[in-house]
């Protein structure tokens, strides 16, 4: 995996915009990578110095739509860095 692919997009919710406040962004990232394909990729994306990583994975969550049929959106990985 190239190291640009690491990251899909930023997260941007009401929970990440107040870690911002503390120097912590968050971003969604592909379900292979690892802390260190991410730290490397934030600092050349950037041009800063990662402290920590941080990742977790969310669920999948049922989704109904409007004809009464369920579906089921795929999980996703986040980081906090």
């Amino acid at each position: 995996m190239h190291i640009f692919q690491v990251l899909k997009r930023p997260l941007i919710t009401e929970k990440s915009t107040l870690l911002q406040e503390q120097n912590k962004y968050v971003f969604e990232i592909r379900p292979g990578a690892n802390k260190s394909q991410v730290r490397e990729a934030v600092e050349r994306a950037f041009g800063v110095s990662v402290v920590q990583v941080n990742i977790a994975k969310t669920g999948s969550e049922r989704r109904r739509l409007g004809n009464g049929k369920w579906i089921r959106r795929p999980g996703s990985k986040k980081a906090v860095v």
